[in-house]
């Protein structure tokens, strides 16, 4: 090998990664090592270029599938994935910013009525505001209750609906006013085309103040009907953590047995708002008195109880509602969940529900120390738990016609008459009274409860009109008859 010029390769081919040297022509050498570079270039091409390929084909997809409205999404808690539909395209009229106002059911009905306002004005809506300034002052936004990407995506085929305003619309109202209006409570839609609307196209943005009872609840064309039950029982989902903690309630409860939920609307503010008083000692009557004096905006201040009692305008006791129950043959052994904040009278006013019903639990009984605490100081937010059990409750019964329960009663309409107990309080409190005072025995009293109550169920029923009283009516959300199906009526 004398005068041969020689270099070192290394063979990697040899097992265990020992490594063998052999000598070769330097010649030689330099060939294979170009090959060799060249052949890692056409490799690293290939594999950047398979890169490119597989991105660009992925946005493809992606591009085609929002053309499709076929985006799916894995929403936290959700069994499935969701497939939401398609965009709706329009012509935008301009957009639509909504202040909701009162407690969490007050405002959900509103916000149903403010979307179906919405898409056929042709605007783009603002996600609510909600009441933060309320007897409640929960400070809670609109994603911190419901599920707001899942609220926005599956009503795009009807609404555009955004989280804010665009920028230019936002930095405009940093140097002008902005135009803002209470709407007219009970309007049908030609109120909304022929006063709202034209306003919106001047000013560009509209700003509704109050959104409870703006729409009427008969008289709507039944499209409208339809989109207000499709926000309310399908697009608005409560936040995944409060569907989390709803389901594991309701796990609890279904694990023991059946159970009733009680609408027990028997707290201090319902009665210090109401005058009612039936049960209450002297100092009591005078802690709901001064309570009441003490809110400028509760109007009425002199109440008689007795009278408004037995014209049927209080919420039921817990000790007519202990009665009310019995008669009605309710197993005494059945869990009975009460959905409401703390009872006035404490345990003292609980002692007759709970003899009769000895399975009386709340949240706070059902759940682990601590599990609360992200929505304690929330009311809005405890709400909306009660709200999910009542939903899935063998029995729901309300004490009081509040807005938690009409909507509750429709809601559990919506998915099929589950059994709903609607207390007839003046039937209840005359009734009451003759037994107690021995004008009638138990038997008696439990056959007259039973027949005050035979078409108290939650069972189809036709919605009232009554022209120009659209307050004394069945309040849409109660009975949203328009979307039920045709068999249930």
């Amino acid at each position: 090998m004398e005068g041969t010029k020689v270099g070192i390769i290394e063979d990697e081919e040899k097992p265990y990664g020992k490594i063998k040297l052999r000598y070769i022509n330097m010649e030689k050498a330099e060939k294979l090592r170009s090959v060799i570079v060249a052949k890692i270039k056409m490799a690293r091409l290939h594999f950047w270029a398979c890169k490119v390929a597989r991105f660009l084909f992925l946005l493809a997809i992606a591009v085609q599938l929002r053309a499709l409205g076929d985006a799916v999404v894995k929403w936290p808690g959700a069994p499935v994935p969701v497939s939401f539909p398609p965009e709706r395209i329009y012509e935008n009229n301009g957009f639509l910013l909504v202040s909701s106002n009162g407690g969490l059911n007050q405002m959900r009905s509103g916000i149903c009525d403010m979307v179906a306002v919405a898409r056929y004005l042709n605007v783009t809506l603002i996600v609510p505001e909600l009441d933060n300034t309320s007897f409640w002052d929960d400070r809670s936004q609109f994603s911190d209750i419901f599920n707001v990407d899942y609220f926005i995506n599956s009503l795009r085929d009807e609404v555009r609906i955004l989280k804010e305003l665009p920028p230019e619309q936002k930095q405009r109202f940093e140097t002008e006013p902005l135009y803002s209006m209470p709407p007219v409570s009970w309007s049908n839609m030609s109120y909304y085309y022929n006063v709202v609307l034209p306003r919106i196209k001047t000013y560009g943005v509209l700003h509704l103040t109050k959104s409870d009872a703006r729409l009427a609840n008969n008289g709507i064309p039944e499209e409208v009907q339809r989109l207000r039950c499709r926000v309310n029982y399908e697009a608005l989902r409560f936040s995944p953590p409060i569907e989390a903690l709803g389901q594991k309630i309701v796990k609890i409860l279904k694990q023991r047995g059946p159970f009733l939920v009680l609408h027990l609307r028997y707290e201090m503010d319902m009665l210090a708002f109401s005058g009612c008083n039936e049960g209450c000692n002297e100092e009591e009557i005078k802690e709901l008195t001064a309570m009441r004096y003490a809110y400028p905006w509760w109007k009425e201040k002199e109440i008689d109880s007795v009278k408004k009692r037995k014209k049927g305008l209080c919420p039921s006791t817990p000790e007519e509602t202990a009665l009310a129950l019995r008669a009605l043959d309710v197993d005494p052994k059945i869990q009975v969940y009460i959905a409401a904040g703390d009872i006035y009278g404490g345990e003292r006013r609980l002692a007759s529900l709970r003899k009769a019903f000895p399975n009386l639990v709340k949240k706070e009984t059902l759940l682990a120390a601590g599990e609360l605490e992200p929505f304690q100081n929330y009311s809005n937010r405890m709400a909306a738990l009660d709200y999910h059990v009542a939903i899935e409750s063998n029995i729901f019964v309300p004490t009081y016609g509040g807005n938690m329960a009409k909507v509750v009663e429709g809601h559990r309409r919506f998915l099929g008459h589950r059994t709903t107990i609607l207390i007839d309080r003046k039937a209840l409190v005359k009734l009451t009274d003759e037994y107690r005072n021995g004008t009638l025995d138990w038997d008696q009293f439990s056959l007259a409860v039973k027949a005050a109550h035979s078409n108290k169920f939650g069972r189809p029923a036709t919605r009232t009109e009554i022209l120009g009283k659209p307050k004394d009516e069945d309040y849409f959300f109660t009975n949203p008859q328009e979307c039920l199906s045709i068999h249930d009526m």
